[in-house]
């Protein structure tokens, strides 16, 4: 009896050890994902450090993907404790966490962003509707030299110029910079500008109730011929890209728009101006929601985790007047933001 109990008590022992050396391992919270989030994520994480308890979290700028790639990896020091996100997680992405044991994940929606077509101040912008961001940038688009009863024909994409796409448009090429398919910011976009611009043509949307795959094929395949030229994760890149060639037009988010306001402007979509006002109330077609996203298991595994939480979602920090507003986050509705809050305090698990 004595030498059972005192197994246990060794064995007990060994896992508290061991515990204590894993979370030994790492005394700071780590932080992966969106390019868009990050700005705000180092913003909170600064804050946060600040307040001396626990160390200033690391934040890394992966993109969407390629954040919840490493963020579903698995649970342990060894891999990320939150995941940044400017798109919503995806339903292969959480199964992917959940064969790899990463089973409770808690969904923090922090505010709203828009998606902006930039130019260069040396350049004079251009007026596009979403129509004609899809016939510039999509891969297959309908056949422009069919005039009559040729059904519904898709051809590669045949557009050079932006004035091919528009007679109105100048005579210019079309050269856009964008970020690679592991951004969150180029999913939105596929979605919200080059979708929303597909649809104008009433055979392409009437195929979504018929066959949906081939609709979101047609309507978010980014062209591959150079007119859409991948600039990876680094928005100042593409400022800098545009302020040597202005030309090209670049993507974004609204908030990197809002602190290179002295380098480059907006191109106005469907008539409406990117501002905080028009994202705010939902005039600005091209918006989207912001997300992070926290492994539940390293809460009281990582120092601070929670408290980093409740930090994000505070009044100070996503509230109407909070420093991240300073930064260009466009806040939640009072209603919702009190509601996220408390879900998060909470820690309620996601599920799909």
């Amino acid at each position: 009896m004595k030498k059972s109990l005192l197994t246990f008590v060794v064995a007990s022992s060994a896992v508290v050890f061991a515990t204590q050396v894993n979370a030994a391992g790492r005394d700071s919270i780590s932080i992966v994902g969106s390019s868009t989030v990050y700005p705000f994520a180092t913003v909170v994480a600064e804050q946060f450090g600040k307040g001396g308890k626990f160390k200033t979290p690391k934040v890394e700028s992966t993109g969407t993907g390629g954040g919840m790639k490493l963020f579903c990896g698995g649970v342990g020091v060894d891999f990320p404790d939150i995941a940044n996100a400017s798109r919503r997680m995806k339903k292969s992405e959480f199964e992917a966490c959940q064969k790899a044991g990463v089973k409770d994940i808690v969904e923090v929606k922090i505010g709203f962003d828009g998606i902006v077509l930039a130019h260069s101040k040396k350049a004079k912008g251009l007026e596009l509707t979403r129509k004609e961001i899809f016939l510039a940038l999509a891969k297959m688009v309908p056949d422009p030299t069919c005039k009559k009863d040729c059904g519904n024909k898709l051809v590669a994409n045949p557009y050079k110029t932006w004035n091919q796409v528009n007679p109105k448009l100048p005579k210019t090429k079309i050269e856009v910079l964008g970020p690679p398919p592991t951004s969150g910011t180029r999913d939105a976009f596929a979605e919200l500008a080059l979708e929303g611009g597909c649809q104008s043509f009433d055979w392409i949307k009437g195929l979504k109730e018929k066959n949906e795959p081939e609709f979101k094929s047609v309507c978010q395949t980014v062209r591959e011929d150079g007119a859409y030229v991948e600039a990876g994760e680094n928005d100042n890149l593409i400022v800098q890209k545009l302020d040597a060639n202005p030309n090209a037009l670049g993507i974004f988010g609204f908030s990197f728009l809002d602190q290179n306001t002295d380098k480059v402007a907006a191109e106005r979509v469907d008539g409406v101006d990117v501002s905080f006002e028009t994202i705010a109330d939902g005039k600005y077609p091209i918006s989207r929601p912001l997300y992070f996203y926290v492994k539940k298991a390293h809460v009281g595994m990582i120092p601070g985790l929670d408290a980093f939480v409740t930090e994000f979602t505070s009044e100070k920090a996503a509230g109407g007047e909070g420093y991240l507003a300073d930064k260009g986050l466009i806040p939640l509705p009072d209603d919702e933001r009190k509601a996220v809050a408390e879900s998060a305090k909470q820690l309620k698990s996601l599920s799909m």
